[in-house]
Protein backbone atom coordinates (compact mmCIF):
# COMPACT_ATOMS: atom_id res chain seq x y z
CA UNK A 1 0.00 0.00 0.00
CA UNK A 2 2.83 2.42 0.76
CA UNK A 3 5.54 1.65 -1.77
CA UNK A 4 5.68 4.34 -4.44
CA UNK A 5 3.15 6.59 -2.71
CA UNK A 6 3.89 10.29 -2.30
CA UNK A 7 3.91 11.55 1.28
CA UNK A 8 4.14 15.08 2.69
CA UNK A 9 4.98 15.33 6.40
CA UNK A 10 4.98 18.83 7.84
CA UNK A 11 7.31 19.59 10.73
CA UNK A 12 9.50 16.63 9.84
CA UNK A 13 13.06 17.86 10.32
CA UNK A 14 13.09 16.52 13.89
CA UNK A 15 11.02 14.74 16.52
CA UNK A 16 7.76 12.97 15.74
CA UNK A 17 7.60 14.21 12.16
CA UNK A 18 11.06 12.91 11.31
CA UNK A 19 10.26 9.56 12.91
CA UNK A 20 7.13 9.29 10.78
CA UNK A 21 8.96 10.38 7.62
CA UNK A 22 11.65 7.76 8.26
CA UNK A 23 9.03 5.00 8.54
CA UNK A 24 7.47 6.03 5.23
CA UNK A 25 10.85 6.12 3.49
CA UNK A 26 11.64 2.67 4.87
CA UNK A 27 8.32 1.44 3.44
CA UNK A 28 9.29 2.71 -0.02
CA UNK A 29 7.36 5.98 -0.21
CA UNK A 30 8.49 9.21 -1.82
CA UNK A 31 8.77 11.72 1.00
CA UNK A 32 8.58 15.50 1.22
CA UNK A 33 10.23 16.77 4.39
CA UNK A 34 9.32 20.15 5.80
CA UNK A 35 10.41 22.27 8.72
CA UNK A 36 12.98 24.63 10.12
CA UNK A 37 16.53 24.00 11.27
CA UNK A 38 20.14 24.16 10.19
CA UNK A 39 20.30 23.86 6.39
CA UNK A 40 23.30 21.52 6.42
CA UNK A 41 21.71 19.22 9.00
CA UNK A 42 18.46 19.08 7.05
CA UNK A 43 20.28 18.24 3.83
CA UNK A 44 22.17 15.49 5.65
CA UNK A 45 18.87 14.03 6.88
CA UNK A 46 17.34 14.22 3.41
CA UNK A 47 20.36 12.61 1.75
CA UNK A 48 20.69 9.84 4.32
CA UNK A 49 17.01 8.87 4.06
CA UNK A 50 17.20 8.79 0.26
CA UNK A 51 20.42 6.75 0.21
CA UNK A 52 19.46 4.30 2.94
CA UNK A 53 16.01 3.46 1.61
CA UNK A 54 16.47 4.10 -2.11
CA UNK A 55 13.58 6.53 -2.42
CA UNK A 56 13.22 10.11 -3.57
CA UNK A 57 13.26 12.47 -0.60
CA UNK A 58 12.62 16.18 -1.15
CA UNK A 59 12.59 19.09 1.26
CA UNK A 60 10.38 22.17 1.45
CA UNK A 61 11.32 25.08 3.72
CA UNK A 62 7.70 26.27 3.72
CA UNK A 63 6.62 28.26 6.76
CA UNK A 64 3.28 26.60 7.48
CA UNK A 65 1.92 29.76 9.09
CA UNK A 66 1.86 31.21 5.55
CA UNK A 67 -0.82 29.74 3.26
CA UNK A 68 1.06 30.75 0.12
CA UNK A 69 4.10 28.78 1.23
CA UNK A 70 1.95 25.73 2.01
CA UNK A 71 0.55 25.99 -1.51
CA UNK A 72 4.06 26.16 -2.97
CA UNK A 73 5.05 23.06 -0.98
CA UNK A 74 2.10 21.07 -2.32
CA UNK A 75 2.84 22.26 -5.86
CA UNK A 76 6.44 21.09 -5.48
CA UNK A 77 5.26 17.67 -4.30
CA UNK A 78 2.88 17.50 -7.27
CA UNK A 79 5.66 18.37 -9.67
CA UNK A 80 8.41 16.22 -8.17
CA UNK A 81 6.45 13.24 -6.84
CA UNK A 82 3.38 13.21 -9.07
CA UNK A 83 0.90 14.38 -6.44
CA UNK A 84 0.22 13.85 -2.75
CA UNK A 85 -1.23 10.49 -1.73
CA UNK A 86 -0.65 10.86 2.01
CA UNK A 87 -0.59 14.06 4.05
CA UNK A 88 0.65 14.09 7.63
CA UNK A 89 -0.15 17.40 9.32
CA UNK A 90 2.43 17.30 12.08
CA UNK A 91 3.98 20.77 12.44
CA UNK A 92 3.60 22.17 15.93
CA UNK A 93 4.88 24.73 18.41
CA UNK A 94 4.23 25.27 22.09
CA UNK A 95 4.04 28.14 24.56
CA UNK A 96 2.96 27.93 28.18
CA UNK A 97 1.52 30.67 30.38
CA UNK A 98 -1.58 31.34 32.42
CA UNK A 99 -4.44 32.47 30.23
CA UNK A 100 -4.45 36.03 31.58
CA UNK A 101 -0.70 36.28 30.89
CA UNK A 102 -0.70 34.54 27.51
CA UNK A 103 0.84 36.83 24.86
CA UNK A 104 -1.67 37.33 22.02
CA UNK A 105 1.08 36.95 19.42
CA UNK A 106 1.97 33.54 20.89
CA UNK A 107 -1.69 32.49 20.76
CA UNK A 108 -1.81 33.44 17.09
CA UNK A 109 1.42 31.56 16.35
CA UNK A 110 0.33 28.36 18.09
CA UNK A 111 -3.07 28.35 16.41
CA UNK A 112 -1.60 29.15 12.99
CA UNK A 113 1.05 26.43 13.21
CA UNK A 114 -0.85 23.68 15.00
CA UNK A 115 -4.30 24.05 13.46
CA UNK A 116 -4.75 26.52 10.62
CA UNK A 117 -1.82 25.05 8.70
CA UNK A 118 -3.53 21.64 8.73
CA UNK A 119 -6.69 23.18 7.26
CA UNK A 120 -4.79 24.81 4.41
CA UNK A 121 -2.76 21.72 3.54
CA UNK A 122 -5.87 19.52 3.71
CA UNK A 123 -7.99 21.74 1.48
CA UNK A 124 -5.19 21.78 -1.09
CA UNK A 125 -4.66 18.01 -1.31
CA UNK A 126 -8.28 16.85 -1.02
CA UNK A 127 -9.28 17.54 -4.65
CA UNK A 128 -6.57 15.29 -6.10
CA UNK A 129 -7.17 12.58 -3.49
CA UNK A 130 -10.89 12.57 -4.26
CA UNK A 131 -10.19 12.48 -8.00
CA UNK A 132 -8.01 9.37 -7.51
CA UNK A 133 -10.47 7.99 -4.94
CA UNK A 134 -7.60 7.23 -2.57
CA UNK A 135 -5.81 9.24 0.03
CA UNK A 136 -4.81 9.34 3.65
CA UNK A 137 -4.79 12.43 5.86
CA UNK A 138 -3.30 11.92 9.30
CA UNK A 139 -3.25 14.75 11.79
CA UNK A 140 -0.86 14.77 14.72
CA UNK A 141 -3.07 15.97 17.54
CA UNK A 142 -2.10 15.13 21.13
CA UNK A 143 -3.41 13.78 24.38
CA UNK A 144 -4.12 17.49 24.77
CA UNK A 145 -6.60 17.12 21.92
CA UNK A 146 -8.66 14.95 24.29
CA UNK A 147 -7.96 16.42 27.72
CA UNK A 148 -6.50 19.66 29.04
CA UNK A 149 -3.61 20.88 31.17
CA UNK A 150 -3.18 24.23 32.86
CA UNK A 151 -1.13 26.98 31.21
CA UNK A 152 -1.56 25.52 27.71
CA UNK A 153 -4.63 27.38 26.48
CA UNK A 154 -3.46 27.85 22.89
CA UNK A 155 -2.00 24.35 22.48
CA UNK A 156 -5.05 22.62 23.98
CA UNK A 157 -7.42 24.75 21.89
CA UNK A 158 -5.45 24.00 18.72
CA UNK A 159 -5.24 20.26 19.36
CA UNK A 160 -8.94 20.01 20.24
CA UNK A 161 -9.56 21.90 17.01
CA UNK A 162 -7.39 19.41 15.13
CA UNK A 163 -9.54 16.55 16.40
CA UNK A 164 -12.67 18.44 15.31
CA UNK A 165 -11.24 19.16 11.86
CA UNK A 166 -10.37 15.47 11.54
CA UNK A 167 -13.96 14.45 12.20
CA UNK A 168 -15.38 16.92 9.69
CA UNK A 169 -13.05 15.82 6.89
CA UNK A 170 -13.79 12.18 7.69
CA UNK A 171 -17.54 12.79 7.39
CA UNK A 172 -17.13 14.66 4.13
CA UNK A 173 -15.06 11.83 2.63
CA UNK A 174 -16.90 8.91 4.26
CA UNK A 175 -18.13 7.39 1.00
CA UNK A 176 -14.79 7.71 -0.77
CA UNK A 177 -11.37 6.06 -0.69
CA UNK A 178 -10.00 8.96 1.33
CA UNK A 179 -9.70 8.66 5.10
CA UNK A 180 -8.80 11.18 7.77
CA UNK A 181 -7.72 10.34 11.31
CA UNK A 182 -5.78 11.89 14.17
CA UNK A 183 -3.06 10.40 16.32
CA UNK A 184 -2.90 11.64 19.90
CA UNK A 185 0.51 11.07 21.48
CA UNK A 186 1.19 11.44 25.14
CA UNK A 187 4.65 12.49 26.28
CA UNK A 188 7.23 11.79 23.57
CA UNK A 189 10.84 12.70 24.25
CA UNK A 190 11.17 15.18 21.38
CA UNK A 191 13.18 18.42 21.31
CA UNK A 192 9.95 20.31 22.09
CA UNK A 193 9.31 18.24 25.22
CA UNK A 194 12.97 18.41 26.25
CA UNK A 195 12.70 22.21 26.21
CA UNK A 196 9.78 21.99 28.63
CA UNK A 197 11.65 19.57 30.88
CA UNK A 198 14.77 21.76 30.93
CA UNK A 199 12.65 24.83 31.72
CA UNK A 200 11.04 22.98 34.63
CA UNK A 201 14.44 21.89 35.93
CA UNK A 202 15.75 25.45 35.78
CA UNK A 203 12.64 26.86 37.44
CA UNK A 204 12.59 24.24 40.22
CA UNK A 205 16.35 23.95 40.72
CA UNK A 206 16.23 20.22 39.98
CA UNK A 207 17.93 17.88 37.51
CA UNK A 208 16.62 17.08 34.04
CA UNK A 209 16.41 13.39 34.98
CA UNK A 210 14.28 14.20 38.02
CA UNK A 211 11.95 16.39 35.97
CA UNK A 212 11.54 13.64 33.35
CA UNK A 213 10.33 11.28 36.07
CA UNK A 214 8.01 13.91 37.54
CA UNK A 215 6.55 14.75 34.14
CA UNK A 216 5.69 11.12 33.42
CA UNK A 217 4.35 10.55 36.93
CA UNK A 218 1.96 13.50 36.60
CA UNK A 219 0.28 12.33 33.41
CA UNK A 220 1.47 9.04 31.93
CA UNK A 221 0.71 5.96 34.08
CA UNK A 222 3.01 3.69 32.08
CA UNK A 223 5.96 5.74 33.34
CA UNK A 224 7.55 5.53 29.92
CA UNK A 225 7.77 7.93 27.00
CA UNK A 226 6.03 7.09 23.73
CA UNK A 227 8.63 6.69 20.99
CA UNK A 228 8.65 8.27 17.54
CA UNK A 229 9.05 4.78 16.09
CA UNK A 230 5.80 3.64 17.71
CA UNK A 231 3.99 6.68 16.34
CA UNK A 232 5.47 6.01 12.89
CA UNK A 233 4.17 2.46 12.96
CA UNK A 234 0.70 3.69 13.94
CA UNK A 235 0.74 6.19 11.09
CA UNK A 236 1.74 3.49 8.60
CA UNK A 237 -1.09 1.28 9.82
CA UNK A 238 -3.62 4.07 9.24
CA UNK A 239 -2.49 4.12 5.61
CA UNK A 240 -3.06 0.37 5.16
CA UNK A 241 -6.06 -1.43 3.71
CA UNK A 242 -6.71 -2.83 7.18
CA UNK A 243 -7.47 0.70 8.36
CA UNK A 244 -9.78 1.63 5.49
CA UNK A 245 -12.80 1.88 7.79
CA UNK A 246 -11.02 3.74 10.57
CA UNK A 247 -12.38 7.20 9.87
CA UNK A 248 -12.57 10.36 11.95
CA UNK A 249 -10.89 8.79 14.95
CA UNK A 250 -8.59 10.37 17.51
CA UNK A 251 -6.32 7.47 18.41
CA UNK A 252 -4.45 7.90 21.67
CA UNK A 253 -0.97 6.47 22.13
CA UNK A 254 -0.31 7.89 25.55
CA UNK A 255 0.67 5.28 28.13
CA UNK A 256 -2.90 5.37 29.55
CA UNK A 257 -2.85 9.15 30.12
CA UNK A 258 -6.39 9.69 28.79
CA UNK A 259 -7.69 6.46 30.37
CA UNK A 260 -7.68 8.20 33.76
Amino acid sequence: MIQGKSVVVTGSTSGIGLGIARKFAAAGAKVMLNGFGDAHEIETIRYELAEKFGVDVAYSPADVTRPDEISAMIETADRQHGGVDILVNNAGVQHTAKTQDFPPEKWDLVLATNLTAAFHATRLVLPQMLERDWGRIINTASAHGLVASAEKSAYVAAKHGMVGLTKVVALETAKTGVTCNAICPGWVLTPLVMQQIEARAEKNGTSVAEEKEKLLAEKQPSGEFVTVEQLGDLTLFLCSEGAAQIRGQAIAMDGAWTAQ
